[in-house]
């Protein structure tokens, strides 16, 4: 590991200016994006009445690969393209943020905590250690159901899992040795639901992972906090507010997270992905106790979130957002809340729209990244409603247009199109490209005009078949400019419809 340490440390800086210059499409002012429907991941919320975390996501430095990854392939396990084999193709899946949080869910002392008051309550509302840890014996997740929370995500199109396995209030949602705060050894509940995921997704063939909050803990003495809000006292350098917290942060990662982790990468089989979060005091030094323990699983992916300068990692993590261009050159997956919060929160009811939901996943296929979509159970091990409505319309939608979203690669077209996006898989001889139409920018001309597309047309059609599975193959007209696809008047669905242009070679776009 020293080898890695003098590595990273005299190579990071030469890397960031030698890439610095990498280059990405714009997209054209005047082809611009259609606009979604309602609130997109609140970027179109005033910000006095957000409600989120504070944002941690982790912006790509290059458009190039850099020294540190050549020494994570070269260090841990499979290539990094082996590793993501899986993960490109999957497109979707589904993130849950569950813990002891659900309990206030959102209130403390009968007021509600409305700064990031879900998962962060504890830090948002100061709250004391013994007061926070009280909350696990109201824990009690009795309607818990590990099969039908990874049939809602298989339902729904999803292909793999990702469970906050210790969130940064330090309460781990599996039995650890390392730690009596856990929901096995703390609540009433004295069940693991990881093991029960882990046997459930192997039943349905989903993929399971771990998000796990390495360097925040704030139960444990010698966590680290994030900063502390206007007004809000701190009792030491790592922003603790009760002396309860204080410690050594290196004795920490030594006596919790290295066990931990080690816990949940030996215990629960294969681990399909593995998510760091807000590497808050995480340095090279404290990054390199954790990184030989990801041996323990060679196929698992890892994001990029292990250390403050995101020096490794398989993928980039945007967070609420979705990234105007995607991130040339790098593998990527938006992560988002289906309303405002991660963890449960019973006053939030502001929940995206379908059209929004669907609208994103193909937005983010169209640019070559992943959809980790967030739900939030309460503290009776339930997953809300609104979601789960949500998911199975989605899922309905999936049904019918899976091909154009599984197993594909970004668009061709270096400007976003004015009727929505595009999706794409080459073959040997011809190019599939799946044109995502949305409702509100249906051509009721009848005339798709596709621009700037040179390639010799082999057919058209909708993806989506008709009862007897037939699918309706459309007429194509060469322009000057493009191509243009004769299509009904009126929108077959009205989120968005799928219509498959085959075409001769590998895409050439004016």
């Amino acid at each position: 590991m020293n080898k890695i340490r003098l590595k990273l440390f005299s190579q990071f800086a030469f890397a960031a200016i030698l890439f610095a210059s990498g280059k990405s499409f714009a997209a054209d002012a005047t082809n611009a994006a259609p606009q979604l429907s309602d609130a997109d991941a609140g970027t179109n919320v005033a910000p006095a009445l957000r409600d989120s975390a504070p944002s941690f996501s982790m912006t790509a430095d290059t458009n190039a690969p850099t020294p540190e990854l050549q020494m994570w392939n070269d260090e841990f396990g499979a290539t990094h393209n082996q590793r993501m084999e899986w993960w490109r193709a999957a497109r979707f899946g589904m993130f849950i943020h569950w813990g002891v949080y659900s309990v206030p869910a959102g209130f403390w002392q009968g007021k509600p905590v409305n700064a990031s008051g879900g998962e962060w309550i504890m830090n948002r509302g100061r709250i004391p250690v013994a007061d926070y840890q009280a909350f696990t014996k109201q824990f009690d997740p009795v309607n818990f159901n590990a099969e039908q929370w990874v049939k809602i995500a298989k339902k729904a199109g999803m292909k793999y899992i990702v469970i906050t396995a210790k969130h940064h209030d330090g309460f781990a949602m599996f039995h650890s040795q390392a730690s009596a705060f856990n929901i096995y050894d703390a609540t009433p509940w004295h069940r693991d639901p990881l093991a029960e995921l882990a046997a459930a997704c192997k039943k349905e063939g989903i993929k399971l992972g771990f998000y796990y909050s390495q360097a925040q803990d704030w139960n444990h003495p010698g966590g680290a906090a994030a900063g502390s809000r206007t007004g809000q006292p701190t009792v030491d350098k790592l922003n603790h507010w009760d002396v309860a917290q204080e410690g050594s942060m290196d004795d920490f990662i030594d006596n919790v997270d290295v066990p931990q982790i080690k816990e949940l990468l030996s215990n629960y089989g294969p681990v399909a992905e593995f998510w760091f979060d807000t590497p808050v005091g995480m340095n090279t030094e404290r990054a390199e106790k954790i990184l030989p323990l990801l041996k323990l699983q060679p196929d698992m992916v890892v994001n990029n979130r292990l250390d403050s300068k995101k020096l490794t990692g398989d993928f980039e993590t945007p967070e609420q957002r979705i990234p105007p261009t995607g991130i040339p050159g790098k593998d990527w997956e938006t992560c988002m809340t289906m309303n405002r919060t991660w963890g449960f929160k019973s006053a939030d009811t502001n929940w995206k729209s379908v059209e929004t939901l669907i609208t994103n996943l193909v937005d983010i296929a169209s640019k070559g990244g992943n959809y980790l979509l967030n739900v939030g159970p309460n503290s009776l091990g339930e997953i809300p409603e609104a979601s789960v409505e949500r998911l199975k319309t989605v899922g309905k939608w999936m049904d019918a247009n899976s091909e154009a979203i599984y197993d594909t690669t970004a668009s061709p077209f270096p400007t976003q199109l004015p009727w929505g996006r595009c999706t794409k898989k080459v073959g040997d001889d011809e190019t599939t490209l799946y044109l995502h139409v949305f409702g509100n920018f249906w051509p009721s001309s009848g005339q798709l005009f596709v621009p700037g597309l040179k390639n010799q047309i082999v057919k058209a059609y909708f993806l989506k078949s008709n009862w007897l599975g037939w699918h309706k193959k459309l007429k194509v007209t060469d322009d000057p400019a493009g191509v243009i696809i004769s299509v009904p008047q009126k929108a077959p669905d009205r989120f968005s419809t799928t219509i498959v242009l085959k075409i001769k070679g590998t895409p050439e776009v004016k």
